[in-house]
């Protein structure tokens, strides 16, 4: 099926590719659906739910019926287009959606059952009997479910992601965008050009026409020539803009090895791009619409411009005689270029009565295409003409119903599409999306020369400068067409393809009362297929406008949204595979305490010492003790970096505290910390920490380990979208500072032999902070306590973290101290009472803790209003305090319930739960939080503890949260 003479394929590179187990040769330059084209194959695909049998319909990312699995095993890629897939030697690729065979599908059967598989179907008919359901209804609609099926391997593939910068992005490379970039990069401006195609050029690859006296293609080869000697231009192909966000900011991606023969070497398979851009050209161009009319699903049946691309392109013809059905004049030029390569055609069908005439073929004006025969493959249509019916054999029938502006970009923030009656489609509405230009046949200019000059003008309004570029002489003919949305008559007009929505399934929607687009498109399935309705979307709507008796503008759009085309999650989430979905991280401490035997137990993401063994000890529990008793006895250092470290700046950082905050901030002097309780809006605590005002507009926020991440999407939701209007600037600091806790009676002797100023209690008491220099490196010192005995917090920065912990172990050693790892620290903070994320578990509210009194009432805060609803202040809630086991049984567990004694351990009986445990060497009994309904006001009474799990049952006394040193008197000492 090749043309002699025709394409831009290269005819000295042949090449080996394989489809359904069978071996083809293409030619370099081939996608691989004009490869198969080439080799007379037709029947590419089934449709998802009869099974129909269905051929390549377009030659672009709009494809709706040949998608096919490239690839094998764990490599396989599912739902490939093949009319964007690029030949290369060894390429396979199987069709899919069909069983055994795709010449016998066991499932076409469906097609048979059609009269009970309409519109809703689903909603109807698997309601009875209710135990089909498990049984029968959802085992089968599983297996039914989907096209391509994935592996079930892990998948081998590399993915990437990257992020550029411009002053100006221009989408799409056909002459629009190709004038806009050439224009821009002449006037300086940083472009970035990019297309989804493997070659730029647009439709000017497809077509025989001339741009200023030479072929269009010769004319894009000297514009990319200019524009790749420009330094301030970069072009990227095979990349598609996938969808608009706010700021400039458009998501790309780019397929980077799926035109190679062999993968790996570091290149990724994909690269999913963030560009952000000043300002922006789209100059997507337009989709051809079809033609509704009964049977016109055929394997054979294309879009009339996807006929003229796989001639003009890539040298092949989809049939031996091709016959041409359209409203508009772009089916005159198909049959005048196929006619020019030496192909036959039997026939021009115009609906238009006024249609002009062509000489060597038979014209039908007023005339439309009625039915289609043939089943893996097109024999023959039916065309009905003001004379009666008429039966022409053809293998190939090339239609064309006009084309729609590619609006969808221009969408996705929301704005809704303009209709045009000039051309019978909706155009972007302007400004829609802020510093964009919609320019070219998106915009409703459909002519070569009208494209050329809105590039030029649409690059001048997006730099806001004006720009004077020669223009080519090019085709301006006008873009006449007679809208016709499908061919009444009996049997099934197909709508969407690989859904099988047929023009009776909208009437029947509309019949149903499901009159919104946007319900006709969920009852129906219209446009839920992967070309996202870009084929068939506007007929819908159409029939829909008439079906409801409005017009097209009333009727609407769909809601256009991204991505423009299918992306796969490996992409979107590049790098988070593995250790990239849940890195290590690592403190600067790590390698030393792992040289030390420290086991290694992760806290969110970071890695932090559980304790640090020693010889002739047994348990984790001797060496526990021991830590415990370094700080409550001598001195201990903890690397407490995992912290969240937020540095807050500016004017209103005092107001911002104030807001996030349900203490006072702006009363904190300079120099002093201030320990403070985060809501959520909801009213329940989000989180807690100190703060320290190291100046006057100067704070520094730290955060639990777990919640960094949450407290810093929180501040920055509060200044983008509560107080926009704040001057204020927040930085995650967490991972530039590498902080220590040195904490016991000798903390400060040791520090004091580490800092160049000495400190004592008066120069820096008790909730202190303040710049230090800490063996002449510059750092910052915290007078704070997670342990309730005397102690501190420095930092410095990172890259001296590791020789600081050093030394701070080895001066506490020799003052009979030493390192302490997580499991000494949870004791420590429970012997005190002090809360972390096993008590603030997202359902706890600051009167639960007994920190109501911490919500200021001279401030407004978030969740303050919501925290002061009655059933979150009833003094039944079940509320925070301490625990100690007074039955035969000492152990008590995390996590077991508490019940009256008497009750049975039911679950209407629950009086409350256990969320922290630790082993108190000072008090040489389990000490434990909790909470129990009426909290403190119960102190002294005893409670069952129940753990079905571990099976232990003690009887648990009721005390203070702060079951050591509760008149703090050390931590101030």
């Amino acid at each position: 099926m090749r043309v002699a003479g025709k394409g831009l394929i290269d005819r000295a590179a042949p090449l080996s590719f394989r489809f359904d187990g069978h071996s083809y040769d293409g030619l370099a330059g081939d996608t691989l659906a004009s490869a198969l084209l080439a080799n007379g194959i037709k029947l590419m695909g089934r449709s998802f739910k009869y099974h129909r049998p269905r051929g390549v319909y377009s030659a672009g990312s709009e494809e709706p019926n040949a998608l096919v699995t490239v690839g094998r095993g764990a490599a396989a890629e599912p739902n490939i287009r093949a009319t964007v897939q690029e030949l290369y030697g060894g390429l396979e690729a199987v069709s899919q959606n069909r069983w055994p065979s795709l010449g016998f599908d066991v499932l076409s059967l469906n097609d048979l059952g059609a009269p009970f598989l309409g519109a809703g179907f689903y909603y109807k008919t698997f309601m009875w009997p209710q135990s089909f359901w498990e049984k029968v209804y959802e085992p089968f609609i599983r297996r039914a479910a989907g096209l391509g099926g994935l592996s079930g391997a892990p998948n081998p593939d590399h993915y990437d992601k990257g992020y550029l910068f411009c002053d100006l992005l221009v989408i799409g490379a056909g002459p629009t965008g190709l004038m806009a970039a050439l224009a821009a990069g002449r006037a300086g401006a940083d472009v970035l050009l990019v297309d989804e195609d493997s070659r730029m050029g647009g439709r000017l690859l497809a077509e025989t026409q001339e741009v200023g006296g030479q072929p269009g293609h010769l004319w894009v080869d000297n514009v990319l020539a200019e524009l790749d000697s420009l330094p301030n231009v970069r072009r990227m192909v095979r990349t598609t803009v996938t969808g608009v966000h706010d700021g400039g900011t458009f998501g790309a991606l780019e397929r980077v090895s799926h035109h190679r023969g062999t993968r790996g070497d570091g290149v990724p398979l994909e690269t999913f791009w963030r560009i952000v851009a000043k300002s922006s050209v789209l100059a997507a161009g337009a989709l051809e619409r079809g033609i509704a009319f009964r049977n016109n699903d055929r394997p054979g049946i294309m879009q009339a411009g996807a006929v003229r691309a796989y001639l003009n392109r890539w040298g092949v013809t989809p049939g031996k005689t091709v016959t041409v059905f359209g409203n508009n004049d772009g089916a005159h030029q198909t049959v005048r270029d196929l006619q020019d390569a030496g192909v036959h055609v039997a026939a021009l069908i115009d609906s238009r009565e006024d249609a002009p005439l062509l000489p060597g073929v038979q014209v039908f004006k007023g005339s439309v295409v009625s039915n289609a025969a043939g089943r893996h493959g097109l024999e023959a249509i039916t065309l009905r003409t003001p004379l009666g019916e008429e039966r022409i054999a053809t293998d190939c029938l090339a239609v064309s119903g006009g084309w729609n502006a590619t609006v969808h970009l221009t969408c996705h923030l929301g704005a809704r599409p303009e209709w045009s009656e000039q051309i019978a489609s909706f155009v972007p509405m302007a400004g829609a999306v802020p510093g964009m230009v919609a320019a070219g046949a998106c915009n409703g200019q459909m002519s070569t020369a009208a494209c050329l000059a809105a590039g030029v003008a649409a690059a001048g309004q997006a730099l806001g400068r004006e720009i004077s570029v020669d223009l080519p002489q090019a085709e301006d003919d006008p873009y006449r067409l007679s809208p016709i949305w499908a061919v009444p008559g009996k049997g099934r007009a197909w709508l969407d393809f690989q859904n099988d929505v047929s023009v009776k399934d909208v009437k029947q929607a509309a019949h149903e009362n499901f009159r919104s687009v946007e319900h006709m498109k969920r009852y129906t399935t219209q446009g839920m297929a992967t070309d996202q309705g870009k084929n068939s979307n506007m007929q819908a709507l159409a029939l829909l406008a008439d079906a409801t008796g409005r017009g097209i503008p009333e009727t609407g759009t769909t809601t256009f949204r991204p991505p423009y085309t299918p992306v796969a999650i490996a992409a979107l989430g590049a790098g988070a595979r593995g250790k990239g979905f849940a890195p290590e991280r690592f403190t600067t401490s790590h390698a030393v305490s792992v040289e030390m035997g420290a086991p290694m137990v992760a806290t969110g993401l970071w890695y932090r010492p559980s304790y640090f063994p020693r010889e002739r000890e047994n348990t984790w529990r001797d060496s526990c003790d021991r830590e415990v008793g370094y700080v409550r006895n001598s001195v201990g250092v903890c690397d407490v970096s995992t912290l969240g470290k937020i540095d807050i700046q500016g004017p209103d950082a005092a107001a911002l505290l104030d807001f996030a905050y349900t203490n006072m901030f702006s009363t904190l002097k300079v120099g002093r910390v201030r320990y403070g309780l985060m809501l959520r809006e909801d009213g329940h605590v989000m989180d807690d920490g100190t703060t320290a005002r190291l100046g006057e507009t100067h704070y520094v926020m730290t955060t639990t380990t777990a919640a960094a991440g949450p407290v810093m999407r929180h501040l920055e939701f509060i200044t983008q979208a509560l107080r926009p209007d704040w001057d204020v600037r927040i930085t995650s600091a967490t991972e530039q500072w590498a902080q220590f806790a040195v904490a016991g009676p000798k903390a400060r002797d040791l520090l004091n032999g580490l800092l160049d100023t000495p400190i004592d209690n008066d120069s820096f008491p008790f909730m202190a902070c303040g710049d230090v220099s800490v063996a002449g490196v510059a750092g910052r010192l915290f007078r704070i306590s997670f342990s309730g005995e005397h102690a501190y917090e420095v930092a410095v920065p990172a890259r001296y973290g590791e020789s600081l912990f050093k030394l701070l172990v080895e001066r506490a050693e020799a003052l009979e101290g030493g390192a302490y790892g997580m499991e000494a620290l949870n004791v420590l903070r429970i012997e005190k009472g002090f809360i972390t994320h096993a008590e603030i578990t997202g359902r706890v509210t600051a009167f639960d803790c007994h920190m109501e009194r911490m919500i200021s009432a001279k401030k407004d805060c978030i969740g303050k209003t919501m925290a002061q609803r009655e059933g979150l202040l009833d003094p039944d809630r079940e509320r925070l305090v301490g625990l100690k086991a007074v039955g035969p049984v000492k152990q008590i567990t995390a996590g077991a319930h508490l019940f009256n004694e008497g009750d049975a351990a039911h679950r209407v009986h629950d009086q409350g739960y256990v969320t922290s445990v630790g082993w108190s060497p000072s008090l040489e009994r389990y000490v434990a939080l909790g909470f129990v309904r009426g909290g403190m006001a119960r102190v002294g009474e005893r409670v069952r503890m129940v753990d079905h799990l571990r099976d232990v049952e003690t009887v648990l006394e009721i005390v203070d949260p702060v079951q050591f040193d509760p008149e703090g008197e050390r931590v101030r000492g």
